[in-house]
């Protein structure tokens, strides 16, 4: 017979093993609901470890009514920052015994319709929405099929149901800030390709911080939220001549993008252009140069949300974006 082909070990098999009984075993499994005596739960263990036994999760659910697996829909799995944000909030839930199950919604409102009904169709005890822009409230349809939902970084516009956001408004303040005490009048803004989400919020934070600082009006610019698209921008930019000196990016990414399509051009940073970003993630500590970032507080902000979701409550304050100075700005540079 065949490793695959090989019965795997029941509950019965271990309390064979360890001399006790299927009860007992399930108590030490299911940590209760009756207490077990130390000596009896190693010995269930150690035959558990010993047959390779693993409970079996589908049974459990129906036992319990619950799945010990909570849905997690990012709008954007390839994006460093949300990839971040996606292992604190699976490290959190783990604290609970969640398992998180992923799943990309790359920008989609449809996508992300879509993965939340398969997300309940799996009958998961929660869901964690890092929401794409528009399309239907799907935490709100969630909370119809009573399952908990609660929304991350995002919250979508008109929504009602739990949200932990980012702090867009001290981020943009502090990076403004920054790049004028670096002696930059004029700070102009890359935001998406439209204004939706917390970038459209970036935006107007933006628009107020500059207003009424004197010098030419700022330059807004847009592209996707992508290194190609931001890096062609960039170059389209120094070949007209319309490159600004200081900017401050919406994402990282996009930032990443300006840093390698003014290298490409040979335009110095930040002798001729200063670049501060808005997400901090850790890729910003490795680009040629060091990116200067707002951190966003992803783990306080996976914390607050997990304790929604599960509890309804929580007790993490709001926890505010922290600039982190690097040469891309003109900071440690002779």
């Amino acid at each position: 017979m065949t490793r695959r082909e090989a019965k795997a070990p029941t509950l019965a098999d271990v309390a064979r093993t360890a001399g006790t009984s299927t009860a007992v075993v399930s108590y030490v499994m299911n940590n209760g609901p009756r207490p077990v005596a130390a000596d009896t739960r190693a010995r269930v263990l150690a035959a558990a470890a010993e047959l390779g036994y693993r409970p079996n999760r589908i049974a459990r659910a129906l036992r319990s009514r619950t799945t010990g697996v909570v849905g997690l829909i990012l709008a954007d799995a390839s994006n460093p920052y949300f990839g971040a944000l996606a292992r604190h909030i699976e490290r959190a839930l783990e604290l609970h015994d969640k398992l998180t199950l992923i799943g990309n919604a790359g920008y989609s409102p449809d996508r992300q319709k879509h993965l939340s009904e398969r997300f309940l169709t799996a009958q998961v005890d929660g869901l964690v929405i890092v929401s794409a822009d528009g399309g239907a409230d799907v935490a709100a349809e969630a909370e119809r099929a009573g399952v908990p939902a609660v929304y991350v970084h995002n919250q979508p516009e008109g929504v009602e149901v739990a949200a932990v956001t980012a702090d867009n408004d001290a981020a943009v303040r502090q990076a403004v800030a920054h790049l004028r005490a670096h002696g930059h009048a004029d700070v102009a803004f890359l935001a998406g390709p439209q204004d939706a989400g917390p970038v459209g919020r970036r935006r107007a934070v933006w628009e107020a911080a500059v207003a009424g600082a004197g010098g030419s009006r700022p330059l807004l610019l847009r592209c996707a939220y992508a290194r190609a698209a931001a890096a062609d921008l960039t170059g389209g930019l120094i070949g007209e001549g319309a490159m600004p000196a200081a900017l401050v990016t919406a994402t990282d990414e996009q930032a990443i993008g300006v840093l390698a399509g003014a290298r490409a051009h040979g335009v110095p940073v930040p002798e001729r252009l200063a670049v501060v970003s808005l997400d901090g993630t850790p890729d910003a500590a490795y680009t040629a140069p060091a990116l200067t970032a707002t951190e966003q507080p992803l783990r306080a902000m996976a914390q607050r949300a997990v304790d929604l979701l599960l509890d309804g409550t929580t007790e993490e304050p709001p926890a505010t974006a922290t600039l982190v100075p690097r040469r891309s700005c003109g900071c440690g540079h002779a």
